[in-house]
């Protein structure tokens, strides 16, 4: 909350984005934080009047009395109220929410919205404010009222036919779906054998060696068999070979768009290991502000919720500055890149982009945390090499024929390095094995046969999705919009319909049980085609184009006969989830023990239950000795999801450390190193108090919070988090909690006996 004094009030959403346009506007306004939605749908029922209209009932939050009351009474004693949310139908939607929570007349209401946080366009858009944009509301409501309907009488029938707990909603299970298909079309993959061929070819008179890959002979071919391969060695072996034709080019390389929220996320998964939810919060930092050594607080990044290529000409002539400074006038593209942006995107907003491309990252990195710093210089390397000339190559490509077969040879080397001097992208699959130079050859030119390589190959079932391939493919199919890319990943691994296991997402037997039944009984639901074509009524009622009450009442027609239908066809089904089963053998009967879902996630359970009620953890063997009596290590988990690292006698040793055990060794003392536990690469220490090389634990660096910063942190709003609970998962929680709160008092009473028995 600000704490200004002044005639117009100005509202945002978070403490962070006050201060820094509080700073930029001076002592005539006063800008307080929100804190995110102040009203929404209630939580204890489904809160939409579908039989008139689809009419919201909405409420204010539980909590957010005290922030109601101060901006009502600040409101009200303020010439003009400034809304000044985030640039979307989110932010949107709240200002509207805030404009009736607060009983704002039209005359008093302004809203404003920035690009980007900074003293020239906050001012600008202070000067120009608009009215409440009605279209971008009316289709966040719609969006709202949808996810509501499906999830609130959806998940009930989960819970009925599957297992307690359970949710379903309009887009995650689009998304597992996809994952669930993946896992399918690897099952029912059949692999392929094929063979490759490779030859050595040296020259007859001067020096020089290169591989050559087969090619075919008229045509391309792939070798089927090893029959195949040994029928062309039998052909050359002992033959000459000869230089059919040497081609060499210089190839152009173009620099890759700046981003757009999707890229964003996968380049960020790519390069930094980010999740997209994380990558979200770290470039909310950006956008918000940052307070930066020698410059004040400053909005480092535009707005970050878009799917736009666009940028401004000030933007661009910004970075053809800076590239001719730094790099020289060769090093431009030579005018301003524009790029396309995709037909169905909404343009609203610029590519997200530095905000001060002057600023690069080096020079304010002592003022980033470390993941700030990371994500700010990949945009800001990204958006720099947009500008910039294309990389240069020159490449060879060489054909050599013998006995009526074909082999090539090719190789590029880097003339102009160009854009590559600042960046370049990352891939999904892995890197193109790069050949050797090859020596100057002639045409016509006879080479001899130094050796052949053979190789056995078998086609590969195609890849399990990762966060970042997986946000392509929502992306490339219309699923979901820039600003929920992030919360559908994090929402469906929350539920446990899908697992990440070495960076890659499996469908969980639970995620594939649900998307079955959706399958049988809500195919529209969880259609691809019918989600993508969802979004696009969702953006024709904010263009204008459609009424949101029209949207709502042509899905619901259809969606509740399925409900119907289903609840008839399953009345006396209960589908039973199979159990996933390891390796793990429990000692106490010598089963192959499964996977089980519980309160606190995932665990090892015996199915010889009830006979056999064995249980425990599912742990992961690290590498190292334990430093108290030099057996295993294991990764566990708190109650609370939190990891950390014991060892693998348990009870009988005792020891537990937040910090990562190592595969290396003290050169000192012999005992294993450890690591702070966190993202990237970080310096092993030895724990050992009794070794020389002892580093204490304040000295591990870790990042302590300062006490401001603490309370900031936890009164951010969560743009990106999971939908809220189902009514029946409400009901279970109130009850978990009055039995916490019944057990606190009956712990308070055997506290007070013991002491009163102590005292007399």
């Amino acid at each position: 909350m600000g704490n200004q004094t002044g005639t117009n009030l100005v509202i945002v959403e978070s403490p962070s984005k006050a201060k820094t346009i509080g700073k930029y506007l001076g002592p005539d306004y006063t800008v307080k934080a929100c804190m995110g939605h102040l009203r929404d749908l209630p939580k204890s029922k489904m809160g939409v009047d579908i039989e008139h209209g689809f009419e919201p009932e909405y409420r204010p939050l539980s909590g957010k009395e005290d922030i109601i009351k101060d901006l009502k009474k600040t409101a009200g004693a303020s010439k003009a109220v400034f809304l000044a949310t985030d640039p979307d139908r989110e932010g949107e939607a709240i200002s509207w929410h805030l404009k009736e929570l607060l009983g704002l007349p039209d005359e008093q209401t302004h809203r404003v919205t920035f690009n980007e946080i900074t003293k020239n366009v906050v001012a600008s858009a202070i000067q120009s404010p608009r009215g409440i944009d009605y279209d971008l509301v009316d289709a966040q409501q719609a969006r709202r009222i949808l996810d509501r309907i499906v999830g609130y009488q959806l998940s009930p029938l989960l819970w009925k036919k599957i297992r307690r707990g359970l949710s379903a909603g309009r887009v995650q299970s689009v998304a597992t779906r996809l994952v669930v298909d993946r896992e399918n079309e690897i099952r029912a993959f059949q692999s392929r054998e094929y063979w490759s061929l490779e030859v050595l070819l040296n020259r007859l008179e001067k020096p020089g060696s290169f591989t050559a890959h087969y090619h075919g002979e008229d045509k391309k071919r792939e070798l089927q068999n090893e029959q195949e391969a040994d029928a062309i060695i039998a052909d050359i072996r002992g033959q000459r070979f000869t230089v059919k034709t040497v081609k060499r080019a210089e190839k152009k390389r173009s620099a890759a768009p700046p981003f757009i929220t999707s890229t964003l996320q996968q380049e960020a998964s790519r390069k930094l290991n980010m999740t997209p939810k994380r990558t979200m919060a770290i470039a909310q930092q950006l956008y918000e502000g940052i307070d930066v050594e020698g410059e004040g607080t400053l909005g480092l990044i535009t707005y970050m919720r878009t799917d736009s290529l666009r940028l401004s000409d000030e933007a661009m002539a910004a970075a053809k500055d800076f590239i001719c400074h730094r790099y020289g006038n060769a090093y431009y593209y030579g005018k301003p890149h524009q790029f396309k942006t995709k037909q169905n995107a909404q343009d609203a907003h610029e590519a997200i982009r530095p905000t001060h491309v002057e600023l690069d990252p080096e020079t304010i990195e002592k003022s980033l945390t470390k993941e700030q710093y990371r994500l700010y210089k990949l945009i800001w390397s990204r958006f720099l090499a947009s500008q910039m000339a294309n990389a240069v190559y020159d490449t060879v490509s060489i054909d050599t024929v013998c006995a009526g077969h074909l082999f090539k040879s090719s190789h590029q080397s880097l003339k102009f390095a160009g854009f590559i001097a600042v960046y370049e992208e990352g891939k999904d699959d892995e890197a193109e094995v790069k050949n050797s130079p090859l020596p100057d050859l002639q045409e016509g030119e006879q080479v001899r046969l130094e050796r052949f390589d053979k190789e056995q190959h078998f086609t590969q079932p195609p890849a399990r999705y990762t966060e970042a391939t997986l946000v392509k493919a929502m992306e490339e199919k219309g699923v979901g919009r820039p600003s929920t890319y992030a919360s559908i990943i994090s929402t469906i691994q929350d539920r446990e319909y899908v697992l990440k296991k070495d960076k890659r997402l499996s469908a969980t037997p639970l995620g594939e049980v649900v998307t079955g039944l959706m399958l049988d009984r809500f195919n529209d639901i969880i259609d691809v085609e019918f989600t993508a074509n969802m979004e696009q009524r969702l953006d024709e009622v904010e263009e204008g184009k459609r009424q949101w009450r029209s949207v709502l009442d042509d899905f619901y027609k259809g969606f509740h006969a399925e409900m119907e239908q289903a609840e008839e066809a399953l009345k006396d089904t209960r589908l039973k989830v199979p159990d996933e089963e390891t390796d793990e053998i429990c000692e106490l009967c010598g089963r192959n023990m499964v996977i089980k879902i519980g309160r606190f996630g995932r665990f090892l359970a015996c199915p010889g239950y009830p006979d056999c009620k064995n249980t425990k953890p599912i742990v992961e063997h690290m590498p190292g000795r334990c430093p108290k009596c030099g057996s295993g290590m294991l990764k566990r988990k708190s109650k609370k999801g939190y990891a950390y690292y014991a060892c693998e006698k348990g009870a009988e040793c005792g020891f537990m450390s937040w910090d990562v055990p190592t595969a290396f060794d003290c050169p000192s003392c012999g005992q294993t190193l450890f690591k702070k536990s966190g993202r990237g690469r970080m310096k092993p220490f030895c724990i050992n108090e009794a070794c020389p090389d002892f580093l204490p634990e304040d000295q591990r660096g870790y990042y302590k919070k300062k006490p401001a910063e603490e309370a900031s942190s936890e009164e951010k709003p969560q743009k990106d988090a999971a939908p809220e609970e189902t009514p029946v998962k409400k009901k279970a929680a109130k009850k978990t909690a009055a039995k916490k709160t019944a057990a606190k008092k009956t712990t308070g009473k055997k506290t007070t006996k013991k002491k009163e028995e102590a005292a007399k």
